[in-house]
């Protein structure tokens, strides 16, 4: 069995219980499915301010490699792996795999806005932490849960972000158009526990070696400035 570029996440569930993660890993293209592209940063942002914490909702497919990248962002307090767009009654794994939740999988990203800017994690999210020009779907994983999607906390958030993306599609520095949409007064429903930390924790999983690892090293080579080595994790505080 060799592992390819569209192999998807349950795909990898089912190759991670039948072989050892030595062969697994072996059988992996030496080249990663994850590319970063270098992007400049937003013409308008955020004013820094005194207030000492705010909160980002991001999401870019699978929330096991976004949580990742924002954990080893300076200045990023907290990054937990959940759900947002649908119900809370429908905020739950199995269901929301459905694709008919109107749910996506979500970062919710607690930040110190005296150290980095909301505009800095638009530029890592769109930049490093996944492709925003893929429509319902992120690398291998298909479905409307893997969507691109902001949800902006705030008007000033939604300002920003719109901004931003005419930006970037003007300057043309992707391929194609950003896909990404915008889903404002949407809540955040946290993830499973067992979700919780999963790159950190599980760094030998296939699916994280060759679809999230690449993303933590792009986040170190273009933006040194940014990158922590040491993650912030959820840990005892999930629920």
């Amino acid at each position: 069995m060799v592992a390819s570029a569209r192999m998807t996440r349950a795909a990898f569930l089912g190759l991670f219980a039948l072989l050892p993660v030595g062969a697994l890993l072996w059988r992996l293209p030496a080249q990663s499915a994850e590319a970063a592209v270098v992007i400049p940063p937003p013409a308008i942002d955020v004013a820094a301010g005194s207030a000492e914490t705010a909160t980002a909702v991001f999401a870019g497919g699978c929330f096991w490699g976004v949580q990742g990248v924002f954990q080893h962002v300076t200045g990023v307090t907290g990054a937990v792996s959940g759900y947002a767009g649908g119900a809370q009654d429908t905020a739950i794994y199995q269901i929301v795999g459905s694709g008919r939740t109107g749910h996506a999988e979500a970062v919710e990203i607690s930040y110190d806005p005296r150290l980095v800017s909301y505009g800095t994690l638009l530029q890592v999210y769109f930049s490093v932490a996944h492709d925003p020009t893929q429509l319902n779907r992120q690398g291998p994983d298909t479905g409307t849960q893997y969507r691109s999607t902001v949800f902006p906390q705030n008007a000033e958030q939604q300002k920003i972000t719109a901004a931003y993306i005419a930006q970037l599609n003007e300057a043309k520095v992707f391929a194609g158009p950003i896909a990404t949409t915008l889903e404002p007064g949407k809540a955040f429903y946290p993830a499973e526990r067992y979700h919780q930390d999963f790159l950190t924790l599980n760094p030998t999983y296939p699916y994280i070696v060759y679809n999230d690892l690449p993303k933590i090293e792009n986040l170190e080579r273009l933006f040194p400035a940014l990158y922590r080595e040491k993650p912030v994790l959820v840990g005892a505080a999930t629920n």
